[in-house]
Parts: structure tokens; C-alpha cells; sequence
């Protein structure tokens, strides 16, 4: 209105009013065909969550082996003999299989279509263990540019890998601000930790060290972060992953 905009100006002409940035728009919709397969994917979850706690709720014997995957999930409704609580649980095994099926149809979909505005950082992504065409799509179209994070420590925030100070006056007052910042690559990071670690003796015994010095709770988070530090050199500096360095920083 006549009163803000004035002061909007002024604050322009000084260089004190951050600039938003804008996603491309040619990028947009396939962006949002991404989210929508992690919205799917963390739906799955929450199924095969409720169905793992219902087994414990029961005090009913653990599952012999991982529900994750179809193969296992024979005999798994036998299992409960409660009419009611089977029924429920045979309405989660089936919207488990739907969503598994939406799910594979959009990996196939991105896959084969996606155009990536960037193939070769795409393919350098693909260079760390554990990150495959989807992963690697979803972080390089959150990202979009990265040039547009002058500093790592800019990128590492934006991604949610570090925790947002309280400070007034040159006094710190704890965290907060757990939500600001791209929930998507918090995501792809914490996602990337894990499957870093599977099949990789020496990224295990990394994640030892670790946990020997920072605790279970943060070791994988610690991961995460020097991930995202990773990607984010990757990416300036137009190279491949190289994991010894990785394990030595």
C-alpha cells in the first residue's frame, strides 16, 4: 500500500531487502511429480508402521522377517485372530499394495521422462553410494542451482542439516527454527544416510566412529550433514565423489 511500499523501497535502495527466489517454471511440475511420489512413499510407511505396531500391541510373536518387502508379507494376516483387528490389517495390506503400485508407475514415469536440466551433475550425484536416479533427481531439482547458496554453510541451512541459532545482542539462547528451510532435502539427506551405509564396509566404519563419539542419535544425522556438504562441492566444482576423502574430512 502507499505507507509499506516506500518503505520496501528504501529498504531496496540500501540493499537490506533480501530478494525471494524464484523456481523456474519450466521445472515446477516435474518437481511436484517427485514430492508426490515421497508423499506416497511415507504414506507406505505409516502403513507398514501401524501394521508393526498392532503386532506389538497384541504382544504377538515379531514378524519373522522385514514386511518392507511383498515377498514377506505371506502369512502375515493369519497371524492376527481377531476378526476386527484382521480386517483392519487386511485394509492396510491392501492400500500398501496400491500405493506400491502408484508408486513403481511413477518411477517409471520420471525415469523415462524427466528432463534434467543438469545431466552431468546428475550423473556425478549418482557417484555417491547409495544414490540412485530418484534420489538424485529429487535433490537436484530441489536445489535447482547451486549458485544461488554463495556459502555451504547457506546450502547446509536451507537443507535443514544444521540447527538455527536463538541470538540477540551477541547472546545465544538454544535452537529453533526446525522448520525452516527445504523439508524435501532434509529428507533426500537423511534418506541418502542410511542407504550410504548398506553394502559399504567402510562407510560402516565410519558411522562407528560416530557413533563412538557422538551417540547413536546423532551419528546418522552427522552422515546427513556431511552428505549434504558433499553434494554441495559436487556440484561447484563439477566433480565425481571421491570416498576416501569423504571418510578422512
Amino acid at each position: 500500500d502507499r505507507i509499506d511500499s516506500p518503505k520496501i523501497a528504501a529498504l531496496m535502495r540500501g540493499g537490506t531487502f533480501p530478494m525471494a527466489y524464484v523456481y523456474p517454471a519450466k521445472m515446477r511440475a516435474t518437481r511436484d511429480l517427485l514430492r508426490r511420489r515421497n508423499h506416497l512413499t511415507r504414506k507406505r510407511a505409516d502403513l507398514l508402521s501401524h501394521i508393526q505396531n498392532t503386532n506389538s500391541q497384541y504382544n504377538m510373536e515379531p514378524f519373522a522377517a522385514n514386511i518392507s518387502y511383498k515377498q514377506n508379507r505371506v502369512g502375515v494376516l493369519e497371524q492376527f485372530t481377531d476378526p476386527d483387528v484382521r480386517m483392519s490389517m487386511e485394509a492396510d495390506l491392501e492400500l500398501i499394495g496400491q500405493l506400491e503400485k502408484q508408486r513403481s508407475k511413477l518411477e517409471l514415469y520420471i525415469t523415462k521422462n524427466a528432463k534434467s536440466h543438469d545431466p552431468q551433475a546428475l550423473y556425478r550425484l549418482q557417484s555417491i553410494p547409495g544414490i540412485g536416479p530418484i534420489l538424485s533427481l529429487v535433490i537436484l531439482y530441489e536445489i535447482e542451482n547451486i549458485d544461488r547458496f554463495p556459502r555451504v554453510q547457506d546450502f547446509a541451512s536451507y537443507a535443514r542439516l544444521v540447527k538455527c541459532s536463538r541470538e540477540s545482542a551477541g547472546k545465544r539462547s538454544g535452537t529453533g527454527g526446525s522448520k525452516i528451510g527445504n523439508a524435501h532435502l532434509k529428507w533426500a539427506f537423511s534418506e541418502a544416510a542410511v542407504l550410504f551405509l548398506k553394502g559399504n564396509p567402510e562407510g560402516m566404519k565410519f558411522k562407528k566412529r560416530l557413533v563412538k563419539k557422538h551417540g547413536k542419535g546423532k551419528a546418522l544425522s552427522i552422515l546427513a550433514h556431511k552428505l549434504g556438504r558433499a553434494v554441495y562441492f559436487i556440484l561447484k566444482r563439477d566433480q565425481a565423489f571421491d570416498q576416501e576423502k569423504f571418510l578422512k574430512m
